[in-house]
């Protein structure tokens, strides 16, 4: 059987409610709506960190956090994990890395977010990156794990315009937005084209990262004013009261926006937020269209996923991390003609780590075996097989660790701090901590006995 090639679109930082196929109607996403529609939507997927580098890490490797070292934003990946990559090229994949990578680290980055979480590098038991620092802003191939076409692939940053020069080098500004062929989402689709159309003989894996809906929140023409901020809603949980660990890090979240925390700021950046998203879906369907020009598009894998997922006023807090359901329950569409069938819906509890195997498992190839996660690729097929509906989450903050199941999500830390437990039947918003609801005490302890377990 010839081996598929496996293209996945990674977006940073984008919720459910952006897409169509979730239910969304703010933002109308056709074309990414046309992956889910042809092929399967996960109603269950989780990342089990919802911060950029341990998710991308968990996604790349098939290992929890801990497990592949990156645990903390700028934390590299561990120097001696296997990625997904690894596996592909030794069986004859030509493979590439487009976007956004932030698994590569450095000092400065890393004392910074040390800062930022109330870290110390003594207390999460870290080393600091040792390696060379970077020369502009990509990857050495040396430190590219696995991905031999490398040339576009960043460490961080958001900003919104690329400047290439004439002999291929390039920066992106922090300072500029750009246009049709220089803001950054069109930039990188431009480049994915580019690495799809070239002649080969061997089948591909491309990672193309797109750094948006990430703050700031802000997008080119004629997207900055699609959505009008009137128009947008104030999350219901917007002004709910909140424990004081949360209040702290609520307040630092709106000083990072000018204006502060208002119900006008909100719908502002929301609707520059849904501008991104509706940018990331017409360069969507335009690739979608570039792949069936070139007969590749029923011979790949295709995905579309993110990293984690965007509070957006919920909670009145804004970003990400923290242990609330949003930042961790997000999108992952996938297509493949001939072995997904259109519209499947699987609702069985997947998360970050279990793609390596899943996506290994589809192809035929067989895992390095240090994987941490599931292989979920019969469940793609609607294959009945034994499967726990749980999922392990890890926060970076104070290494906080939680689990979903259909019923709660637990959130715990350590005894006689604001542990977590919501009812996710009674209470999907999330409005209600039953922690110490002497109603809730065997789930409670159940729940806590997982994570001993799993830990």
């Amino acid at each position: 059987m010839k081996k598929p090639n496996i293209l996945m679109i990674l977006t940073d930082q984008q919720s459910c409610w952006t897409l169509g196929a979730y239910g969304g109607t703010l933002v109308q996403t056709p074309h990414i709506d046309r992956i889910a529609a042809e092929g399967a939507r996960l109603d269950n997927y989780f990342t089990n960190s919802a911060v950029c580098t341990p998710s991308r890490g968990c996604l790349l490797t098939g290992r929890y956090p801990h497990g592949h070292g990156a645990f903390l934003n700028d934390v590299p990946l561990g120097a001696d994990e296997v990625t997904l990559a690894h596996i592909l090229r030794d069986h004859q994949y030509e493979t590439g890395y487009i976007g956004k990578w932030h698994l590569d680290g450095t000092e400065a980055n890393l004392r910074a977010t040390l800062r930022i979480s109330g870290n110390t590098a003594e207390h999460v038991g870290i080393r600091f990156p040792d390696h060379p620092p970077r020369i502009g802003p990509c990857i050495p191939p040396e430190r590219a794990r696995g991905f031999d076409d490398c040339r576009y692939m960043v460490e961080t940053g958001h900003g919104k315009k690329v400047i290439e020069q004439a002999d291929g080098s390039f920066t992106i500004s922090n300072q500029q937005i750009g246009d049709e062929q220089t803001y950054t989402t069109d930039w990188l689709f431009a480049k994915a084209d580019a690495f799809v159309s070239r002649k080969r003989q061997k089948p591909f894996f491309l990672v193309l990262s797109i750094p948006d809906p990430h703050t700031p929140f802000s997008v080119r023409a004629p997207y900055d004013r699609m959505y009008a901020p009137e128009d947008m809603p104030v999350p219901e949980t917007f002004y709910d009261s909140k424990p004081a660990w949360l209040e702290t890090d609520a307040a630092r979240h709106w000083t990072l926006l000018p204006e502060g925390m208002t119900e006008e700021n909100l719908k502002k950046n929301m609707a520059q937020y849904c501008g991104e998203v509706k940018c990331i879906d017409d360069n969507v369907g335009l690739f979608l269209d570039r792949l069936k020009q070139l007969d590749l598009l029923d011979e790949t894998i295709l995905i579309f996923t993110t990293d984690h997922g965007e509070y957006m006023g919920e909670h009145g807090i804004m970003y990400k991390n923290q242990l609330f359901e949003t930042a961790y329950h997000i999108p992952f569409l996938i297509r493949w003609p001939g072995q997904i069938r259109p519209g499947t819906v699987v609702d069985s509890f997947i998360s970050t780590v279990d793609i390596q195997q899943t996506l290994l498992g589809l192809a035929g190839v067989s895992p390095c075996g240090r994987e941490q996660g599931r292989d979920a690729s019969p469940l793609l097929r609607e294959k009945a097989i034994p499967w726990e509906d749980e999922v392990f989450i890890y926060g970076s903050m104070k290494n906080r660790i939680g689990v979903f199941t259909p019923e709660y999500e637990l959130a715990y830390v350590k005894e006689n701090v604001d542990n977590l437990l919501f009812d996710r039947v009674q209470d999907p918003l999330q409005r209600q901590n039953v922690f110490n609801d002497p109603e809730h005490k065997p789930a409670r302890e159940a729940l806590k006995a997982r994570i001993i377990a799993h830990a």
